[in-house]
């Protein structure tokens, strides 16, 4: 008997919800924080896809997840791809890392959106980063996934520990313009036969999770925020330092605001040894500001260091003319995420609001200049590094 199939808006009720929690943004009242709302839900519409349909645990395969659609504040040095997993299997990863500055791998509980506790560094998770892997003087590696490690095994392995659902992996790069970004595959390595055709029912299922999704996620990360806001108020970083999804990054927040003839001058020392750092902006709905075409983020890599020995960055609506622009791309309230990665100490930074033609009254006497010339150099080679990784 055929399973009756009613109108597709019946099955996206749940959408509403998500249009709902607009009531926990900054602005509830203001027609563009509601249009970007809206934006952000067909942005999470949008890869939410892949996380239902495109595999399944017992036939996995790569997903793009947050990067392409910047949703849920990815970090611009990442491509994010997400497989789904089950404790029952085995899996194995093999692929040549190329010259990226990092791959890391963990598996966990649900993400954001999906059915179960996200639980990001907690008793589901486990993690690894190619500092942990063999790797042959060719690039290649190869690495068992699974509940348990088998006895007398000595190569490379990942625990997925009972209630684990996601295989999440990170292609980290510093400099965008030189790196290459790993290949690698996935495979089940128990028979579990032709991946099958879904039955109605479950690909209704599917749909009524996809709709539920934006909503589930929203909650999360507008409370994420409104919290750092409620804690510490604004241009304060978050000084809890709290742990994020990889056991060995510390992210520090805080929600930025100023005025279209102001700045926020973003100074702090630096740890000792510093394996990976990094500043990024995000919009006032926890979604990263456009990375491509702005130069709304910087890292390690880029960065310029101050004679002193500190970064200094200036986050502003237009171009300051100095090192380590940090444009809002027209916002003017949002959030700013920096991470220490495998780091000595976790500085925390500060943020001064001070007039836009002032800003080199709080800057390092010897800060250079950059010129028009330069900054549209410097955005060109980003756009074309961006457009050359795969975030699809």
């Amino acid at each position: 008997m055929t399973t009756p199939i009613g109108p597709l808006f019946d099955y996206l009720g749940d959408l509403e919800e998500a249009v709902a929690q607009i009531a926990n943004t900054w602005r509830p009242d203001d027609p563009e924080y509601r249009a970007d709302v809206y934006r952000q839900i067909m942005m999470q519409m949008s890869y939410g896809y892949f996380a239902f349909f495109h595999a399944d645990a017992e036939h996995p395969d790569w997903a793009p997840l947050w990067n392409p659609v910047y949703t849920l504040q990815p970090n611009p040095d990442d491509i994010y791809l997400y497989c789904p997993i089950d404790s029952a299997f085995r899996y194995r990863i093999t692929g040549n890392r190329g010259s990226v500055y990092m791959i890391t791998f963990n598996t966990q509980a649900a993400l954001p959106g999906l059915k179960g506790p996200i639980d990001q560094t907690g008793e589901f998770y486990a993690d690894l980063d190619d500092g942990d892997l063999r790797i042959d003087a060719d690039g290649n590696f190869d690495i068992l996934v699974s509940r348990e490690k088998p006895e007398g095994f000595t190569g490379n392995w990942l625990q997925i520990k009972p209630g684990a659902i996601a295989l999440m992996t990170r292609y980290r790069s510093y400099d965008w313009v030189n790196e290459v970004d790993p290949v690698m595959s996935i495979e089940c390595l128990d028979p579990t036969g032709p991946k099958r055709r879904l039955s109605p029912d479950e690909i209704l299922d599917r749909i009524r999770q996809m709709a539920a999704m934006p909503a589930a996620a929203t909650r999360l990360f507008y409370a994420m925020q409104n919290q750092v806001k409620a804690s510490v108020g604004v241009n304060v970083f978050e000084p809890s330092r709290y742990l994020g999804a990889l056991s060995r990054q510390i992210y520090i927040p805080a929600v930025f605001e100023f005025e279209d003839d102001e700045a926020l001058i973003l100074e702090t020392d630096l740890p000792e040894t510093r394996r990976y750092w990094n500043f990024q902006l995000n919009d006032p709905y926890f979604n990263a500001v456009e990375y491509v075409y702005r130069l709304s983020s910087s890292n390690g890599h880029f960065a310029k260091v101050a004679s002193d020995g500190r970064f200094y960055a200036v986050v502003s609506l237009r171009d300051p003319g100095v090192p380590n622009w940090l444009d809002t791309a027209g916002f003017r309230q949002g959030t700013i995420y920096g991470r220490w990665y495998d780091c000595d100490s976790h500085p925390l930074p500060t943020l001064k609001r001070v007039k836009f033609s002032e800003i080199r009254d709080h800057l390092p006497a010897d800060t250079l200049v950059v010129t028009a010339e330069e900054r549209a150099e410097e955005l060109r080679q980003r756009v074309r590094a961006c457009q050359r990784r795969r975030r699809w």
